[in-house]
């Protein structure tokens, strides 16, 4: 298959709304309670995605993570990939398999970008504690420390990260039109993306707070469900 010809296409399938209503909800939850020192409490620290070394860290947050956004561009470019690649992937396989298609990229990106986060922070985690142990933290060092470790993620991006791999595996010659003029098919697209993001997570550059292995991992978990899936159901793929 190399190109996408829709027969009874729904331009807004049911679980492609739904997703953007409930990002709209945290997003519009985030900006009547934005975060502040002062506030009784934190949406991100409840909801956003923390280190497991963190005593942020819940279980429920691998998921409620995908629903949370930094700001409007954030959230506006996440859903419109969504909306662009998922749709087509919804139309395709039915709502039930694009949405466990859907967390289960979103719950993989999680969790690798949580191994790499892990051995990021361990020798920060062992230097403060030998510090600790000698007695020699003061309150500028404990708090930099507790900065860096409750560090929130947040963002559909390992989700939809897997939706454009799955998109580009299918229909690699189906032209997406960059800046909608530019004609570029699918699998260059995807083949630069993801190698940029691949450099990016490995220069991890200061400054950069993108979670650069999230999505490379829900890229390659994407990549591995599609794959799998096309082998075992010839019915769905051609």
């Amino acid at each position: 298959m190399t190109e996408f010809r829709p027969g009874r296409f729904e331009i807004l399938p049911v679980i492609i709304k739904n997703l953007l209503i409930i990002n709209g909800l945290f997003y519009l939850a985030q900006q009547t309670f934005p975060e502040s020192p002062t506030a009784n409490f934190s949406l991100e620290d409840l909801f956003a995605l923390h280190a497991w070394q963190s005593d942020l860290f819940k279980p429920w947050q691998l998921i409620t993570h995908m629903f949370m956004h930094g700001d409007f561009y954030h959230i506006l470019g996440n859903m419109f990939a969504l909306w662009m690649f998922g749709s087509v992937l919804e139309n395709l396989w039915g709502s039930a398999r694009f949405l466990t298609f859907y967390m289960v990229c979103g719950l993989g990106a999680a969790f690798i970008h949580l191994l790499f986060l892990s051995y990021e922070l361990t020798p920060l985690i062992e230097d403060f504690q030998a510090r600790e142990k000698l007695g020699i933290i003061n309150e500028a060092v404990a708090f930099k420390y507790n900065q860096i470790i409750n560090t929130a993620t947040l963002g559909a991006s390992g989700a939809v990260f897997g939706i454009l791999a799955a998109f580009v595996y299918l229909f690699p010659n189906t032209y997406i039109y960059l800046y909608f003029f530019v004609p570029v098919k699918a699998k260059w697209v995807g083949l630069i993306y993801f190698a940029f993001e691949i450099y990016s997570a490995v220069q991890n550059a200061a400054g950069d707070n993108v979670a650069r292995w999230a999505h490379v991992g829900g890229a390659i978990v994407g990549l591995i469900i599609v794959v799998t899936w096309n082998k075992t159901n010839k019915k769905t793929f051609h």
